[in-house]
């Protein structure tokens, strides 16, 4: 791996694998630009794929952007079983008979809009959250009890896409519109106590991380292959929703050592760019600029 300073710098989308965890997709990456500082914004359970969006060498700076943007996933919900793990890796831990109602539609739809809005979600044992210093799915794992406290989440929409059967038994297809924080296999595992069943999350999709949707998402092999990977590089502006300010060459030898310049005739986030790269976040508030972040040398991804 690479020291000193980084030659790449930029944000990308990635169609997460199947069967792979977020940990083993940093990884990858990390050996395909040849680059130590690699991370991502939003974990994805190795039973989920979908958009994750990564950032490479001084890029992984703005990825605490990203982190409190909205989600939408599609999920599949499979009815008669509660697992330990609240999807279908876990061990069966209660099994519940399946009546008529979970076959209609409008009855699907009424207990989905039951979960819109704000609503307090207890996570599944089997999670990261840390307990007493440690995760909770290691405690878990170790049969210990996990103590977990309830918290806020929203979900904005809960849209019953279809109802279908298989070798698997029945289930509901369901697309959500979610919160940073939200467990999807909890709302699968407290919609299978609502209908008087049980369930777990049988597979899921992430399918938007705030602007970012699986059309702007490359593949890991599509990524390799590249001369320079860094040309997957997201567009910042829609990635961060940011109001572009064109440096001039002077203004740019300044910001590139710590000066932004003096314009306090814009509201909220802006990126200072010159050319295609990003050179300096920054805030205004009460008509005051509040520099957020700056990138020397510059963050690839900024469309002209």
């Amino acid at each position: 791996m690479k020291r000193g300073q980084s030659s790449y710098s930029c944000l990308l989308g990635i169609d997460k694998p199947l069967h792979m965890s977020s940990h083993d997709l940093v990884n990858k990456v990390r050996t395909i630009f040849q680059e130590k500082r690699v991370g991502h914004a939003g974990t994805l359970d190795p039973l989920a794929s979908g958009v994750m969006i990564v950032g490479v060498g001084p890029a992984t700076r703005l990825l605490q952007y990203v982190l409190a943007q909205t989600k939408r996933y599609t999920a599949r919900i499979n009815f008669g079983a509660q697992t330990s793990t609240d999807d279908i890796e876990g061990e069966v831990i209660r099994r519940a008979p399946l009546h008529e109602a979970l076959s209609d539609e409008q009855y699907a739809k009424d207990i989905l809009q039951s979960f819109e809005g704000r609503l307090m979600q207890m996570p599944p044992n089997f999670s990261a959250i840390h307990v007493e210093g440690k995760r909770a799915y290691d405690l878990a794992r170790q049969g210990k009890k996990v103590e977990l406290q309830a918290r806020e989440v929203e979900v904005s929409e809960a849209r019953l896409v279809g109802i279908s059967s298989d070798e698997h038994g029945l289930f509901w297809l369901v697309d959500f519109n979610v919160s940073k924080g939200t467990y999807i296999r909890s709302l699968a595992r407290d919609i299978g106590l609502k209908t008087g069943s049980a369930a777990h999350l049988g597979s899921l999709i992430r399918e938007e991380l705030g602007s970012v949707n699986l059309k702007d998402c490359i593949s890991l092999e599509e990524l390799a292959l590249l001369d320079n990977p860094e040309d997957a590089a997201l567009d910042l502006r829609q990635v961060l929703a940011l109001e572009r300010y064109d440096l001039s060459q002077e203004e740019l030898a300044k910001v590139q050592v710590g000066a932004l310049p003096r314009d306090a005739s814009f509201e909220g986030m802006r990126a200072y760019c010159f050319e295609d790269k990003l050179y300096a976040l920054a805030k205004l508030g009460n008509k005051q600029v509040k520099a957020l972040a700056f990138f020397p040398q510059g963050v690839k991804g900024v469309s002209l």
